[in-house]
């Protein structure tokens, strides 16, 4: 009876799998079909159809126009991701080790920087700093602020005291017990943080590349726009996209699933 269960299991594994797939290619065709039959119905300066944007990107492949921005907009996304860490874990390890600032950080500060508008940063930089990369950074780094702060404070506060305690027993010197207690407590939450704001902030820095920035996606986009080269505009978005969605599924997902395995499973 255990043997024959088994492959009852297999197959009823493979078939759910085979469900998902139907699923979600079956969605991505239907929305291209979707798309296909109303660019039909619409001038194709409103709306492009599926060929001619496709033909757009293969275009795209072959110029580095294209790579010299998307290179600019990775640097300006990892320049904001860095510093926003690097401010986001001062403000957390700073509310967690020091009860004054407690209150301060987490009931003044972070609260300010989540609820304050990201429009509103990148009109205050286009202000200060003019039409350029510093003021896309600055918009973009204070806009993650929040999201790596919260999840650091709360990798923080979820710190196994015991574990905590037995390593003060066993030795005093703090920088080890940093490195082999803590840190490793702290990966599965510095990586949701990173995991999150890197979609954030592509969604981010091409609103602010449209609107403050001299080079970057967001301001081809822009050049586009002014030109009214739908084709390029549908073109980058879908890139973009396409961009996105295989960095989380080439990268972040074996990632996540490495860091399980060897933080949360032992």
């Amino acid at each position: 009876m255990p043997v024959s269960s088994a492959p009852r299991g297999t197959a009823t594994s493979l078939w759910r799998l085979l469900q998902r797939d139907i699923v979600l290619h079956g969605f991505t065709v239907a929305f291209a079909a979707a798309w296909w039959g109303y660019a039909q119905l619409v001038p194709a300066y409103l709306l492009p159809g599926p060929r001619p944007v496709l033909q757009r990107m293969a275009q795209f492949l072959t110029d580095p126009t294209l790579t010299v921005q998307l290179l600019a907009s990775l640097g300006h996304v990892a320049a904001a991701l860095v510093l926003s860490f690097l401010i986001g874990g001062t403000l957390a390890v700073a509310a967690h080790a020091v009860p004054p600032l407690r209150l301060l950080i987490d009931a003044r500060m972070t609260p300010l920087l989540n609820a304050f508008s990201g429009i509103g940063w990148l009109f205050l930089a286009i202000l200060w700093f003019g039409i350029n990369s510093v003021t896309v950074v600055f918009a973009v780094t204070l806009i993650l602020t929040p999201f790596t702060t919260i999840n650091i404070r709360t990798g923080l506060n979820e710190l196994d005291r015991e574990l905590v305690e037995l390593g003060r027993s066993l030795t005093r010197s703090r920088l080890p017990r940093i490195r082999t207690l803590i840190v490793p407590m702290l990966v599965p939450f510095v990586f949701a943080a990173l995991r999150t704001g890197f979609g954030v902030a592509w969604k981010v820095v091409l609103t602010a590349e449209l609107f403050g920035g001299n080079v970057g996606v967001g301001y081809l986009l822009n050049t586009a726009r002014q030109e009214f080269d739908t084709e390029t505009i549908f073109a980058i978005i879908v890139f973009i996209i396409l961009f996105v969605a295989l960095t989380e599924t080439v990268l972040f997902r074996p990632l996540q699933r490495r860091l399980d395995r060897r933080y949360r499973h032992g």
